[in-house]
Parts: structure tokens; sequence; C-alpha cells
């Protein structure tokens, strides 16, 4: 079970995470998780593409290690990126050592510094949030699509997503292979939707410190 939309317990659960973006404009931030997946991540960038889309990424390091030509290719289309660990570890279930080190990792294989961390699951440790926070943003979501959840129908994904959304929803989306039937019915109809009526797509603001790859 998971909640499509972000409600106010949660986000006081952790006030001090990024949920949503306080904008008045027509402004969505798409975001992708989990990848670099071959033949998805590139589907996602191909849509984004077609409608002048800006999203961030929330790599998983091992799949930045295993697909790095996907990464770059993310990368050379200017999108922003985000960790979201080497592993994709759940905080909940980890060592508080063996969490921040896993971030470190992935950041190892990002090869370009950034402010920006998404814990995997949404599940991280008041312990390990307050390390985090010291070298990140922890950004979590308004809108969380369930393109990841098989007994969601392609069609239910996009109908709760159109739902939920509003400006500045910050909206995720999974470039994995789990995710791919319902991500790739639902991605291309929301640019679309989105795009008829005026709407920006952006990158999360947070910026990318320095750049090394």
């Amino acid at each position: 079970m998971f909640l499509h939309k972000s409600n106010f317990l949660l986000r006081s659960v952790y006030p001090e995470f990024l949920w949503r973006i306080d904008d008045s404009e027509p402004v969505i931030y798409l975001t992708f998780d989990d990848g670099p997946i071959p033949n998805v991540t590139e589907f996602v960038l191909e849509q984004l593409d077609k409608f002048a889309a800006q999203a961030t990424f929330f790599c998983i390091g091992d799949n930045v290690r295993k697909h790095r030509d996907v990464y770059c290719q993310v990368i050379e289309a200017g999108h922003l990126l985000g960790n979201h660990t080497f592993n994709h570890l759940n905080g909940w279930k980890t060592d508080n050592a063996d969490y921040l080190a896993n971030i470190d990792l992935c950041q190892r294989q990002l090869g370009i510094e950034t402010a920006l961390f998404r814990p995997p699951y949404g599940r991280i440790k008041k312990s390990q949030a307050t390390d985090v926070l010291a070298n990140y943003s922890v950004v979590m979501w308004d809108v969380l699509s369930g393109d990841f959840d098989p007994s969601l129908a392609p069609e239910g994904c996009l109908r709760k997503t159109l739902q939920y959304t509003e400006p500045g929803s910050i909206v995720v989306f999974h470039d994995s292979i789990k995710a791919f039937p319902n991500m790739r019915y639902a991605l291309p109809r929301l640019l679309r939707y989105y795009a008829m009526r005026g709407y920006e797509f952006r990158a999360l603001p947070q910026p990318v410190l320095s750049a090394y790859v």
C-alpha cells in the first residue's frame, strides 16, 4: 500500500525534507528513481526531449557503474542528478554507518557532486537524516505515480498522477524494468496533458556543486 499524494502527517514527520516547491507558476518537477537502465532510461530521455522537459534523476550507484553509457546520456541531455544510494538501501533496515558509506559510494560513482539525495522507499531514520542533511538536501515527493506497482493498471497510474499533480509538485516516476510497463504508458501522456495546458517541466532548483566527469 502507498499514498499517491503525500499528506500533512507524512510531511510533519520530516519537515526539513523537500516535499514540493512553493510555486504558483505552472511548473512541475519530474523526478526519476533507480536508473540508469538501458532502454528504459533512454525511453525517458526521448520523451522528455519531445517536450523540452528537464528532470532530476536519482541514480543508484551500482546501475551507474554497470550502465555508464546510459548515465552519460542523462548528463549530456542536461538533466540534474541526485544520489539514491549505491545499492538501493532501506534506511530503516540498515546500520547507520553502512547507510552513510553506501551514499558515499554512490557519490563516487556519480562523478558529480550533487546536493540532492532521495532515500530509497522514502525510508530513512532520524539519526541517519541528521548526518545526511549536513551534505544534501533530502528530496521526497508530493506525488508518487505508483508506476512500480504491478497491481496498478497503466491507466490507473496516469489517472491518479494527473489527479494529484498541481503547480509546484515533485512527481516520482521510476526508470526501472519493474516500473516500465506503467511508466511507458503514463509519462508521455502526462507530458502531453500538461504541456497543452502551458506547464513547464523543470529540474529541481538545488544546484549541482561541481562537475568532474
